[in-house]
């Protein structure tokens, strides 16, 4: 797959929709992005009630997951004696932490309180800083959560692949500002405390900022797999044997296309498909040119690809949500139809878009520092 050509088509599409409605495409180019020009809809329960079911399917799906991959792990690691105890070997097995915290993952601990700290006061000496503290808390989090995974398995993603991981900054600060080029069109969030900055200054202050998503998820997905649970129980699960039928994917790769194109002219009814369509696109194109997707180990009951990176991508997404309640310089969220129910800036459902967010990032992360399920095996 060209991923050039990818690019341009996901971001060709919703242009497109504007164009051929006849609208002036300025607007949605504006950087940077302050011009408020969608109308949302108000609280509606009909709609509010739709999503919730869709957020409920997936946490059902998760935990139905995660409680196949427990008992698989359990019949594996917890030999029981004739009275049902567990064995001494066994339980000192899985008791057992290996490794320290190394001096890093400390210091990355200290630097994310500390920035945390700094963030949500207003200290009239710190004004100058008081706007861009999002990335050193990022980057603290990251080198936590390295550490974490070095003191309960022994490695990390830092350490297994440096170079990659640091491929991954730039790729990172690139996937999410194709995010942020999709919101133009739905306007589901917008952020406050960039007053003043002009194009240049927003641009590199964001894209700092932005590099550090793909980095903190990945670190998080790491550290998940360290859970024998998760890392082995969910390689046992119920294989799912998918289609393999080329008319489902041309039908799923139409409809997700039509919907990117129209996602600008009704912001308030497709306004979902922002985190979907993207994801849908890819693999249905991977499977139409008969590559892997990371729905293939479904096929052999391999649900880590699907749901780690889900699991990941929500755990990343509650520390984001906290650590911009306060901050200076935030974001805050105007979602048609479920604007009610907030948890920090964020609606309640809105948590549920992590989800397939989680997905995305794992495609892309891919491309540089590749399959963390295929190596954690044999690099642990």
């Amino acid at each position: 797959m060209r991923w050039s050509f990818l690019a341009l088509l996901l971001a060709g599409l919703p242009l497109l929709g504007i164009i051929a409605a006849g609208r002036d495409p300025a607007p949605y180019l504006e950087m940077p992005p302050t011009t408020r020009y969608v109308a949302h809809a108000g609280f509606s329960w009909p709609w509010f009630v739709f999503f919730a079911i869709a957020d409920l399917c997936m946490i059902v799906g998760l935990f139905w997951a995660i409680h196949c991959g427990r008992r698989h792990r359990r019949e594996e690691v917890e030999p029981l004696d004739d009275h049902g105890v567990l064995k001494n070997a066994a339980r000192v097995a899985v008791l057992q932490h290996p490794g320290r915290t190394p001096w890093w993952g400390w210091a990355g601990m200290t630097l994310c309180l500390a920035s945390w700290f700094m963030a949500w006061q207003r200290f009239t000496w710190f004004w100058l800083f008081q706007p861009f503290t999002f990335l050193p808390i990022w980057v603290g989090f990251i080198l936590a959560v390295n550490a974490l995974a070095v003191k309960r398995s022994g490695s990390c993603l830092i350490l297994r692949r440096p170079m990659p991981f640091l491929l991954l900054i730039p790729v990172s600060a690139g996937f999410w500002w194709f995010f942020e080029y999709l919101n133009r069109f739905v306007q589901n969030w917008y952020y406050t405390g960039i007053e003043g900055m002009g194009p240049g200054e927003y641009t590199y202050y964001s894209s700092l900022a932005f590099a550090t998503v793909l980095p903190g998820v990945f670190s998080m997905n790491d550290l998940l797999l360290t859970i024998p649970a998760l890392e082995k129980g969910l390689t046992r699960c119920r294989p799912i044997h998918l289609p393999p039928s080329r008319r489902i994917s041309l039908a799923c790769l139409s409809v997700a296309s039509i919907g990117l194109v129209l996602i600008g002219i009704f912001p308030d009814q497709l306004f979902a498909l922002l985190w979907v369509s993207p994801l849908i696109i890819i693999l249905s194109i991977q499977r139409l040119a008969g590559r892997r997707t990371l729905l293939h180990p479904l096929n052999a009951g391999d649900w880590r690809p699907v749901v780690i990176p889900a699991l990941a991508a929500l755990t990343c997404g509650f520390f984001w949500e906290m650590w911009n309640h306060f901050s200076l310089a935030r974001w805050t969220y105007t979602i048609p139809f479920v604007q009610r129910f907030h948890l920090f800036e964020m609606p309640i459902l809105g948590y549920g878009g992590y989800l397939p967010f989680g997905l995305a990032c794992l495609v892309a992360g891919t491309v540089v520092i590749g399959d963390p399920f295929s190596r954690q095996s044999t690099e642990r």
